[in-house]
């Protein structure tokens, strides 16, 4: 029991649009050594190539990648289905996975997957997602994202999985990320002074963290 307690937690970790999985690496590498020396971290890299110029370009050296393409109100998607059948393919030959830390594009796909893996829409030959850590996201089927076709059902009721939010008080996606808590069953919420990027941890933030990690060790351990 005892070793079950201190097992870390494995964590797929996705990435923000058109930046990649070394960047997440490096945004997250700044939060100390009492939480990232809990976790079991695994960075993946989007399936495809940025389509476009990257917003971190002179911040942070290419390639850069994408997780899925939309239309210019993003009413519309392109590589969708491709995008959760790479996701599977990578959780069934690296993990099992606990669950998932996501920033920005990563988030808005990684809020919707639970929802998507109740529906049986997809991720049907991998474990159930056990919680998410949500930086910068949003909901599909919101007021700014439409909602693809695999994730007609992703928020149809209320995700249970247990989720911990970090939304910026100058990000432009506050909005989306608010609005995005409401799909969930108490959510732990954790608001920061930054706009849209992976924060640092004060004290307070880690104290959550760390909360938030010890009720998801308490949880079954995941079976491959």
């Amino acid at each position: 029991m005892e070793n079950h307690f201190q097992k870390k937690p494995r964590i797929l970790c996705l990435h923000g649009f058109r930046t990649s999985a070394k960047i997440m690496e490096q945004q997250v590498g700044k939060w100390p050594e009492s939480v990232l020396g809990k976790l079991d971290l695994v960075f993946l890299d989007a399936p495809f190539p940025a389509e476009g110029k990257s917003n971190v370009e002179g911040i942070f050296d290419p390639p850069y990648f994408e997780w899925f393409q939309s239309n210019q109100d993003f009413s519309e998607y392109r590589n969708f289905e491709e995008c959760l059948a790479y996701l599977e393919d990578f959780m069934i030959k690296h993990g099992p996975f606990d669950g998932l830390l996501s920033f920005s594009q990563g988030a808005i796909l990684s809020a919707a997957l639970p929802g998507i893996q109740l529906d049986g829409a997809a991720l049907m030959k991998v474990p159930k997602i056990k919680f998410v850590i949500i930086i910068a996201g949003a909901k599909f089927g919101g007021n700014k994202f439409g909602l693809p076709k695999l994730a007609a059902n992703a928020f149809s009721s209320p995700i249970q999985t247990p989720s911990l939010h970090f939304i910026g008080e100058m990000d432009f996606m506050k909005e989306e990320g608010t609005a995005l808590l409401a799909s969930f069953v108490d959510p732990v919420v954790m608001q920061h002074p930054k706009g849209h990027t992976v924060p640092r941890l004060d004290e307070k933030a880690v104290e959550t963290l760390l909360d938030f990690i010890e009720k998801i060790q308490k949880m079954p351990s995941q079976k491959a």
